[in-house]
């Protein structure tokens, strides 16, 4: 990690520290970035984290980019039936389900939707993570388990399984753990409920898988 030099000293950290930049961006100043709501009609904040807006569709191509090199990791490996190889076989299927899901699998392209799912969509489209059952009891908690798990349990655990996202890699998914639990818990806490950022922090989730697969990827050119 590069060396950073302050007014107190130089500061080595052993972690990516994009997630604290990015979020300092969007926080200290996209969000107070003036003149949306007369030039696109809602704030440029709002832009960003609306549903089907660019973020969301940086998550998909995160999300199909991260599958594909996943999938390429996975040929070019010896001994496919070791763990740590399967592992990659798993980011190839769960990638590419995610990056469907992100965009309703095609619909919001094509506008073709199956109406016996879109009907008891949440949202009104074909995707699964909206169902009702699941997005109301277990999208959260999917979120917060599987973010500890990238970012801290994983490497922890098993430092010498390097399919997993590395040490370095670990705020990239413990942000993203920590903005659900916070919104979920404020659900049954006296204040108000938080604002749902959800898209803010997800860009983080597959931003750290995908850079987990590129770095992993250099092995094998």
């Amino acid at each position: 990690m590069k060396e950073i030099k302050t007014p107190w000293g130089s500061i080595t950290p052993k972690v990516d520290l994009f997630p604290i930049y990015y979020l300092i961006f969007i926080y200290g100043f996209i969000y107070i970035l003036p003149f949306g709501k007369s030039l696109i009609g809602i704030s440029w904040f709002d832009f960003l984290r609306s549903e089907d807006g660019p973020l969301e569709w940086i998550q998909f191509f995160q999300y199909l980019f991260a599958s594909i090199i996943s999938l390429f990791i996975f040929i070019k490996s010896g001994n496919k039936k070791s763990f740590k190889i399967l592992i990659w076989l798993v980011f190839t299927l769960a990638c590419f389900i995610i990056a469907g899901e992100e965009i309703s699998w095609s619909e919001r392209i094509t506008g073709f939707s199956l109406n016996s799912i879109s009907e008891i969509n949440v949202q009104g489209e074909t995707n699964f993570h909206n169902l009702p059952f699941f997005h109301h009891n277990l999208l959260d908690l999917t979120f917060i388990l599987s973010s500890l798990f990238l970012g801290w349990i994983g490497w922890r655990k098993w430092p010498n399984v390097k399919s997993w996202p590395q040490k370095e890699l670990s705020l990239y998914f413990l942000f993203v753990a920590l903005f659900y639990f916070y919104y979920d818990i404020s659900w049954v806490s006296t204040i108000s409920q938080v604002r749902n950022d959800q898209e803010i922090f997800e860009l983080l989730f597959s931003s750290g898988i995908l850079k987990h697969c590129f770095s992993n990827a250099k092995d094998f050119k």
